[in-house]
């Protein structure tokens, strides 16, 4: 039974991968035709939040842009001993929420070109933390290295003006910090020289309406061009 559960996880990702993305560029596009963005309609809700504003902080240092989905509230970010977080968001009554955390690379990357002259001196590569990010995320959710990782595909990480990035579906651990939500799907996504964006989306059901919400979320991060 554990055997087959499992396949249907991967058998969900790959669908999602695949289909579910596919459909978020093509609303996308659907959605530029309209004069009204969805932004314009719920930002005021939030705009004048200091977690709201610092997020947006952190964003443009990391060269990307956030624009508040449809159907979404602004909760408290998670930021404790366990797990921190940036910015937080759910769909009130739907028992799904989304928790984001942003990196920028740019001074790790300059500090990185300058060793490269100091034998003395190594550092790692900084395009190379969102592997790292990613995975500690994942054993940190599920307490063990039992999850279906995949790399995002071409057209998804142009969709996000991206040079790389991974998604990981994950059974979680039954804790307090996560508010006892069951499954979640994390996406690392990484602007070489430049940040590393991270979204974990939380539900109870991995069904058709659990990535129905993901693609609502996953519009709304980006890097810029």
């Amino acid at each position: 039974m554990k055997k087959n559960k499992h396949i249907l996880l991967q058998l969900a990702l790959l669908f999602f991968v695949t289909n579910g993305w596919a459909q978020v560029s093509h609303q996308h596009a659907k959605s530029k035709i309209k004069k009204k963005s969805v932004s314009a309609q719920v930002q005021p809700v939030v705009q004048g939040s200091e977690q709201f504003k610092e997020f947006l902080k952190l964003l443009a240092q990391a060269s990307a842009t956030f624009t508040f989905p449809k159907g979404f509230k602004e909760i408290p970010a998670t930021n404790n001993e366990d797990f921190s977080f940036d910015y937080a968001m759910e769909m009130p009554g739907k028992d799904f929420e989304v928790w984001f955390q942003v990196k920028s690379q740019k001074e790790n990357w300059a500090s990185y070109e300058r060793s490269q002259n100091d034998k003395g001196r190594q550092l790692a590569n900084p395009d190379s933390l969102y592997v790292d990010m990613g995975k500690a995320h994942a054993i940190a959710f599920t307490g063990d290295n039992n999850y279906f990782i995949r790399n995002m595909p071409q057209n998804v990480l142009e969709r996000y003006n991206a040079d790389a990035g991974k998604s990981y579906l994950l059974n979680l651990l039954d804790l307090p910090s996560t508010k006892h939500y069951k499954y979640a799907l994390l996406i690392t996504l990484q602007r070489s020289h430049t940040g590393i964006l991270l979204m974990v989306c939380f539900a109870n059901e991995k069904d058709p309406e659990f990535f129905k919400n993901i693609d609502k979320a996953s519009n709304s991060l980006k890097f810029k061009m």
